[in-house]
């Protein structure tokens, strides 16, 4: 029986859920910046393409 009060009381898999938790909300906010970041990246390539492609010579 005091074999299930301690395991009952065990609190180690506690912690690793709550770093499994911080791990996912961390590797959200790293997708996320990282697809902006991507979109942000784009736009500034496409203007850079658009300014070489104008003939006047200004962008």
């Amino acid at each position: 029986m005091s074999f299930f009060k301690n395991l009952w009381n065990d609190q180690s898999g506690a912690s690793a859920a709550e770093y499994a938790l911080i791990l996912a909300i961390v590797g959200t906010g790293i997708a996320l910046a990282a697809f902006q970041l991507g979109g942000a990246i784009s736009g500034a390539m496409n203007d850079a393409k658009n300014c070489i492609g104008t003939t006047n010579g200004v962008c």
